[in-house]
């Protein structure tokens, strides 16, 4: 008896109940939260249910993120090496490149002015940047904490593991993530707050159709200006236009299609887990992390409204018929393609037979520019 009561014993303390803290019930229970909204409500499932599983799991085993020099026989858990790769910045160029292939520039190209929204909506991470300052965390800490604002998940990524800010790696990335998997309820409040009703009626004429020369030179020229202006978001913006001019080439819709479909899967599942597996309780639960958070939806805010407030003032110059609708502007993030879904969806709103969705693109697709831009900006400065 007491052999069989010494076996039960060690079975007991072997398991996961036995190492389960208040913290681990918390972060497991954010996970089901996350797991729900995916899965009964849609919100950006690609995302949020790896994210929330790789939450779930470090939670509950938390050696599956063990990393190597921790480990008694040198060998870390199956998640951190996955992770290496995010902190290499190798998946967050790869994110790109499969963005750019699965994107139509061609909005962007019609409209020029869209630039000058997705520049605006940037200001919420040079906020973020200052607000980050003013609460004590360092210049390098306070420059990956910024790029949350531009909702842009792998520029996040990518920015904190050229600054050495692997210790706000996982809280930096699960927030950004979170807050473009939850774009479609932080924004509209504010689209309607700083817009009336007669601006979200107005329609836009349709976009001039773009040619097959124009969308095959807009990627070779824009990556060679940005690196040559630029060079340290070369990896970003030249994986971003490689991928798109993959896409409208037409000589190479194997590895096109490659890039869209396969190699951008199995991408998005990697990051996905590994950003999750690193919010744990330890890491997740204190004040530095919820001030991160804080500063995050209010950097998202603020780019939101950047752009909302710049089309409110470019319609001051334009002339009756030509006013763009100011929803547009908020797409101005680079979530792609919520933002532009968000816009269309709040324009129909106010009036159903307003088509916004290819209007918002041009701004949206500036975005994803314009914050690998900004994160060029600030590891030029700060790398």
């Amino acid at each position: 008896m007491e052999y069989i009561s010494n076996t039960l014993g060690n079975l007991i303390e072997q398991t996961a109940f036995m190492n389960l803290t208040v913290g681990n019930l918390i972060m497991i229970a954010v996970a089901c939260v996350f797991l729900y909204l995916a899965i009964r409500h849609g919100f950006e499932p690609l995302l949020l249910v790896p994210i929330a599983f790789g939450m779930l799991l470090v939670n509950i085993y938390p050696d599956i993120m063990l990393h190597a020099e921790d480990a008694s026989n040198g060998t870390g858990g199956l998640l951190y090496y996955f992770y290496k790769l995010d902190e290499w910045s190798i998946l967050p160029s790869l994110i790109f490149l499969g963005v750019g292939a699965m994107t139509d520039f061609g909005p962007l190209i019609a409209n020029p002015k869209s630039f000058l929204l997705g520049a605006a909506a940037q200001f919420g991470i040079f906020a973020a940047y200052l607000g980050a300052m003013a609460m004590g965390f360092s210049d390098k800490a306070a420059a990956a904490i910024s790029i949350i604002g531009g909702a842009d998940g792998p520029t996040s990524i990518f920015l904190a593991g050229k600054l050495q800010q692997t210790a706000l790696l996982g809280p930096i990335a699960v927030a950004a993530y979170s807050y473009m998997s939850l774009v479609p309820i932080i924004q509209p409040p504010i689209m309607k707050a700083l817009t009336t009703e007669k601006e979200r009626k107005i329609k836009m004429e349709q976009l001039r159709p773009v040619s097959k020369l124009e969308k095959i030179l807009f990627p070779i020229i824009i990556a060679v200006i940005i690196s040559l202006l630029l060079p340290s978001a070369a990896p970003l913006i030249g994986c971003l236009m490689l991928g798109n001019l993959m896409k409208e080439c037409g000589v190479v819709d194997r590895l096109s299609k490659t890039v869209q479909n396969e190699l951008m899967n199995i991408v998005v599942i990697f990051l996905g887990i590994t950003v999750g597996a690193t919010a744990t309780a330890e890491a997740f639960i204190n004040v530095q992390t919820l001030s991160i958070l804080v500063l995050g939806v209010l950097a998202f805010a603020l780019g939101t409204a950047g752009g909302l407030l710049l089309a409110k003032f470019m319609n001051l110059f334009l002339p009756e018929g030509k006013k763009m609708n100011p929803l547009i502007g908020s797409a101005g993030v680079s979530a792609v393609p919520m933002a532009a879904r968000v816009s269309q969806t709040v324009g129909q709103e106010a009036n159903p037979s307003n088509f916004l969705l290819m209007h918002a693109m041009g701004p949206n697709v500036a975005g994803v520019v314009g914050s690998a831009v900004a994160a060029g900006i600030l590891l030029s400065f700060l790398g």
